[in-house]
C-alpha cells in the first residue's frame, strides 16, 4: 500500500497519476483538502482517506510519499522509518534535505529506502546531471537552474529562500553567499527563454557532491523577478497561486573529454507541479517493483539517470539538449 501526504497541487496530481498507473495498489491518502479530490476518485475502492487525528506513518503502507509542504519532512519521516515505511521526499528546502541525509542509517538498520529532494529541482535535475556526466571523461564544474513554482506552498517556499543565503560547493569548501545576489541571465528552454535568476537557499549542492565528490565547483540559482528579491523580507504581498503554470530547468556540467574542455547543457520544460508529481510517480512505480531497496539519497544516487529519464520523457516531460550555434559553412 502506498500512502501521499499532501493534497496540495503535486499531492492531488500524483494521487491521479498513481491510481491510473498502479490501479491494482490501494492508496492512503491524508490532507487537509480532501474536497479537492473529486467525487469518482473518492468511490473508488482502491483509496482509502486517513480519519481526523490519525496518522497516516501508522496505517497499514510499505511507502509514504512526502508531498506536504516544506518543514513538515524530517519529524514525519523519522516516525515512518521507525515502522521500516520507506518514504519518498519532495521537500527542496534546505534544512530538511540535511536533515533526511542524516537518516541514513536508520533507514537501512530497518531496511527501508529514502529518496531525498524529488521534485523538479532538485530530483529531475539531478538525473539529467548525472546523464550529461557520463559523456565525459571528469565533471569539475555543474551549475543548476530552475524557473517557474508550482502551488502555493510552493511559491512560498521560492519566497522564503530568496532571502536565506545560498549554500554552495566552490573550490573545495562551502561556501554562503547573500540570497537575491548573484544576478545572471540564464537561457532556458522555450517557452521561458532568458530570465534573470539569483542565489538563494537551495539544496541541490547538497544533494550533488556526495555523487561528484571531485567536482570543484556546484551551483545552484533559481529565476525571480525584481519585486521577489525586493520584497522577500516581508510576507507575500498577495495570496499564492493555485499553480504557476509552465517552468523550465537547466543543467551545466562542465568537464573534459580526450583531453578538451567540454560542456553540457540540458533542459526540460514543465509545469513544476507536475514534473514533481512525475517524478514522484516513476519512483513509486519502481519502489513497486523493488527497485528502491535499501537505498537512501538523491535521484541520481539511488536510480540509473538514464532509464529514469527514458521514464520521465513517456509521461510527457520534454527533455532538450543545448547543442549552441553551428558554424557557417562557406
Amino acid at each position: 500500500m502506498i500512502g501521499i501526504l499532501g493534497l496540495g497541487a503535486v499531492g492531488l496530481q500524483l494521487l491521479q497519476r498513481v491510481q491510473t498507473s498502479l490501479p491494482q495498489i490501494p492508496i492512503f491518502v491524508s490532507g487537509s483538502d480532501r474536497e479537492k479530490v473529486p467525487p469518482q476518485m473518492k468511490s473508488q475502492s482502491a483509496i482509502r482517506f486517513c480519519a481526523n487525528g490519525e496518522k497516516i506513518e501508522d496505517q497499514n503502507i510499505s511507502l509514504l510519499v512526502l508531498a506536504c509542504s516544506s518543514g513538515q519532512h524530517l519529524q514525519t519521516t523519522q516516525r515512518a522509518i521507525r515502522r521500516g515505511i520507506s518514504v519518498i521526499s519532495i521537500s527542496n528546502k534546505v534544512s530538511d534535505v540535511t536533515g533526511l541525509l542524516k537518516l541514513e542509517d536508520d533507514a537501512k538498520e530497518t531496511g527501508a529506502s529514502l529518496v531525498i529532494g524529488a521534485s523538479f529541482s532538485p530530483g529531475l535535475t539531478c538525473a539529467l546531471v548525472d546523464f550529461a556526466s557520463k559523456e565525459l571523461d571528469y565533471v569539475d564544474e555543474i551549475h543548476i537552474a530552475k524557473d517557474g513554482t508550482g502551488g502555493p506552498s510552493c511559491a512560498k517556499q521560492h519566497h522564503r529562500s530568496m532571502k536565506r543565503a545560498s549554500i554552495d560547493w566552490w573550490d573545495g569548501k562551502w561556501v554562503r553567499r547573500p540570497g537575491g545576489s548573484g544576478r545572471e541571465l540564464i537561457w532556458f528552454p522555450e517557452p521561458i527563454a532568458g530570465a534573470d535568476c539569483y542565489r538563494a537557499a537551495l539544496p541541490d549542492a547538497i544533494i550533488l557532491k556526495p555523487l561528484f565528490p571531485s567536482t570543484s565547483r556546484i551551483t545552484a540559482r533559481v529565476s525571480a523577478t525584481r519585486q521577489d528579491r525586493f520584497t522577500s523580507w516581508l510576507p507575500m504581498l498577495t495570496p499564492p497561486h493555485r499553480d504557476g503554470g509552465v517552468g523550465a530547468v537547466r543543467v551545466e556540467v562542465r568537464g573534459g573529454l580526450e583531453n578538451q574542455r567540454i560542456t553540457k547543457v540540458l533542459g526540460a520544460v514543465s509545469a513544476p507541479s507536475t514534473a514533481t508529481a512525475i517524478v514522484a510517480e516513476v519512483l513509486c512505480e519502481m519502489h513497486q517493483m523493488n527497485e528502491l531497496k535499501n537505498k537512501v539519497g538523491g535521484v541520481a544516487s539511488i536510480c540509473d539517470s538514464s532509464v529514469f529519464l527514458k521514464n520521465i520523457k513517456k509521461k510527457g516531460i520534454q527533455i532538450l539538449e543545448f547543442d549552441g550555434i553551428p558554424e557557417e559553412k562557406n
